[in-house]
């Protein structure tokens, strides 16, 4: 396999460079959604899963740890009260910080190393992987 499985790789290395950051007992799937947030909070339960695309279910499990550490707020929408609006509490946007910073330093590291070209044909490929599997049934 020529893209799942390097891609697949990455995305573990990913994980192990967040866990060098030090924060204590956060997942790679609550850095990923800090990180977000640290762009665009406060944003609505549904902006984060199509940044994100997790599953609704493992997106809503991943909210709720976030929540009970208190590191954001999750509210109903005042303008849709079917849409959930997540936020980050004070401690949330310190966390959130230091996550975003920590995947930027990463990227810009590699941003350095690859051209343009190459990076517009990786979300070439990333982009073509993402639609060929949700249209073939993924979430």
């Amino acid at each position: 396999m020529q893209f799942i499985h390097p891609i697949q790789r990455a995305t573990h290395r990913i994980g192990l460079y967040l866990d060098n950051l030090g924060e204590q007992h956060l997942t790679q799937g609550e850095a990923h959604i800090l990180a977000l947030l640290a762009e665009s909070s406060p944003m609505t339960v549904a902006e984060l899963h199509r940044g994100l695309a997790h599953k609704r279910s493992t997106l809503t499990s991943i909210l709720d740890r976030l929540v009970e550490r208190k590191l954001i707020t999750r509210k109903v929408g005042e303008s849709d009260r079917r849409t959930f609006v997540v936020s980050l509490t004070a401690p949330g946007r310190k966390v959130a910080g230091r996550v975003h910073a920590h995947l930027t330093e990463l990227e810009k590291a590699v941003s350095r190393q690859v051209s343009g070209s190459a990076v517009k044909g990786f979300n070439t490929v990333v982009a073509a992987l993402e639609e060929k599997a949700h249209s073939r049934g993924g979430e």
